[in-house]
């Protein structure tokens, strides 16, 4: 396999002298692995093949789908690679599991080192054309969803399909009220400092790339954290658009709105929506917008971020609608969001029925959150979840409230240890929830700390972005029968993540290694069933406000399947 693995260089190499046809054009330097780095993907390799939940073994099988998955994040439109760029490497798209295991990386960074010149030589094509001008009198198409399309089959194709691209981006400023020399000005910048970020790309961002498609191959919460991110993870992870309040991921190249934090900005605008895509930033309410449809994550974080106080203009692609829709403006002004801005809430609303009127006491409980360092440190009064909500049970108790309803949507989750303790202050010291490790070793969870704070009639409201730790809570109280489920099937994340410490592992002194976040187990409900894939289904249900395949966990194509039996 070590010979044919050189063949496929070699042959890459080939490919590389023969691309780089137009010496004019500035093509960043080759980039190359380091010796930590092949080093941290056996590693990692030999940890998710023996601890993941899905536990696979590392052979020519996970190899394809890799390749397939590296291809994919690389190019996710098809618009960089040609056809024959493809026919090219698939020669050793079964042969990346020798790259890991053998500490030998250059294939997979050949294939990124290729990616980087395909996409200057577009880029310098886009810029070559705004001097023309185009002519908007014939009728022409262009198809702006390819995920499901070929790569184009020549360099003839290619052209076309971005002199139409440029040819669309031009009419998008056409339409917005720019004239011609403004749009060729906006154009020129935009397609240039697409090409310096390419510049700016280093080994270590191809690694993470790979070691990427590696892990979200085997599961789609699976991921490896190089050193700069597992330093950042608290920012990358949890407050992915900070000074806004927003959990960001990246889906398909689109930087993806996961959860809206209660409190911030972007949620009290009432403008954005958990699966909403971030298309363009730009700074204040004038300067021009930066184009990050295929940005990294943590670039487009970087543009995002900014001093409390300023204002940032989000160009959101809405999540119901497609890639060709019609763009919206949305200006939020930064600020610090604090644990008090996403705590628990409550209000009582009169509500008036066929027998009179009635309290209704509703808890917003945007996070099962809790103060970690404050109980750590002892502090008798530190936050939490559970904690906050049974407070305010008291008083509205105290009120004489008919009913309670929890507001749990766009909760995508938090502490465990807060859902079932949460739980517990509705049905008592019983079992909340059931995990089963890769071993199928079972551990039921048993409230065993709070005791019923409201016996009453409840129910749970939920939605789409109602994820995990929502989605435990919500099923513990439909399971005992406790109160109603209302509103839409919830996200269907019924699994449980750790991170590993590669460093900690090899018992490194500095970090080089980076982390590994991997499944561990499977939740399950009080019923045997489960949340994954399916999530929780309300008793009482709304009509639903987007689609199950843009969002929630049925969206990947390789979550883990539905099961009982916990």
């Amino acid at each position: 396999m070590k010979q044919k693995l050189i063949g496929f260089l070699l042959t890459l190499a080939v490919t590389t002298l023969v691309v780089a046809a137009d010496s004019e054009l500035a093509y960043p330097p080759p980039l190359k692995p380091a010796v930590q780095e092949a080093k941290a993907a056996r590693l990692a390799a030999e940890l998710l093949s023996r601890f993941h939940y899905k536990a696979v073994p590392l052979d020519d099988a996970l190899s394809s789908k890799m390749f397939d998955q590296y291809l994919k994040a690389l190019d996710p439109e098809k618009v960089y690679f040609l056809q024959s760029d493809i026919d090219r490497l698939a020669v050793g798209r079964a042969r990346l599991d020798d790259a890991i295991l053998g500490e030998d990386l250059r294939a997979p960074f050949e294939i990124f080192n290729l990616y980087e010149r395909r996409a200057v030589e577009r880029m310098a094509y886009a810029r070559s054309l705004l001097h023309k001008g185009f002519d908007f009198k014939s009728d022409e198409t262009l198809m702006i969803d390819r995920k499901d399309q070929p790569w184009p089959g020549t360099e003839a194709e290619s052209l076309e399909l971005w002199r139409k691209r440029v040819k669309n981006d031009w009419l998008r400023l056409k339409l917005a009220g720019q004239d011609d020399a403004a749009i060729v000005k906006v154009l020129d910048k935009r397609y240039d400092n697409a090409a310096k970020r390419l510049g700016k790309i280093k080994g270590s961002d191809a690694f993470q790339a790979f070691m990427n498609a590696y892990t979200t191959t085997i599961e789609p919460h699976t991921n490896y954290l190089g050193p700069r991110a597992a330093e950042n993870f608290d920012i990358a992870m949890r407050l992915s658009l900070a000074g806004i309040g927003a959990v960001l991921i990246d889906i398909d190249g689109y930087a993806t709105i996961r959860e809206l934090v209660a409190g911030g900005p972007a949620s009290q605008s009432g403008q954005l929506q958990v699966g909403d895509r971030i298309v363009g930033v730009a700074q204040g309410e004038t300067r021009p917008v930066d184009d990050v449809v295929g940005w990294r994550l943590d670039d487009t974080v970087a543009l995002v971020r900014g001093a409390v106080g300023s204002t940032v203009r989000l160009d959101i692609l809405p999540v119901d609608q497609g890639p060709d829709a019609r763009v919206k403006t949305v200006i939020l002004v930064r600020k610090t969001i604090t644990i008090q801005d996403s705590a628990a809430k409550a209000k009582v609303y009169s509500v008036t029925t066929g027998e009179g009127k009635r309290l209704i006491g509703v808890v917003t409980l945007p996070s099962f959150y809790e103060d970690l360092d404050g109980l750590r440190k002892g502090d008798k009064d530190y936050r939490s979840a559970g904690r906050d909500v049974a407070k305010l049970l008291a008083d509205m108790k105290a009120q004489n409230v008919d009913g309670i309803l929890i507001d749990l949507r766009n909760n995508g989750g938090g502490s465990l240890r807060e859902a079932i303790g949460l739980t517990g202050l509705f049905v008592g010291k019983v079992p909340v929830v059931q995990t089963r490790n890769a071993k199928g070793e079972i551990t039921v969870e048993k409230n065993v700390n709070t005791d019923v704070a409201w016996d009453g009639p409840m129910g749970v409201l939920i939605n789409r972005a109602s994820a995990s730790a929502s989605e435990i809570f919500a099923a513990a109280i439909q399971d005992y029968g406790r109160g109603l489920i209302i509103g839409e099937p919830s996200f269907g994340k019924g699994t449980v993540q750790t991170v590993a410490d590669l460093d900690k592992i090899a018992k490194n002194a500095s970090p080089v290694y980076g982390e590994v976040k991997l499944t561990i187990a499977q939740f399950f409900r009080v019923n045997g069933g489960t949340t994954q894939l399916r999530g929780v289904i309300p008793d009482v249900g709304f009509l639903q406000g987007s689609d199950d395949s843009l969002f929630g966990e049925s969206s990947y194509g390789n979550a883990l399947p539905w099961s009982s039996g916990g």
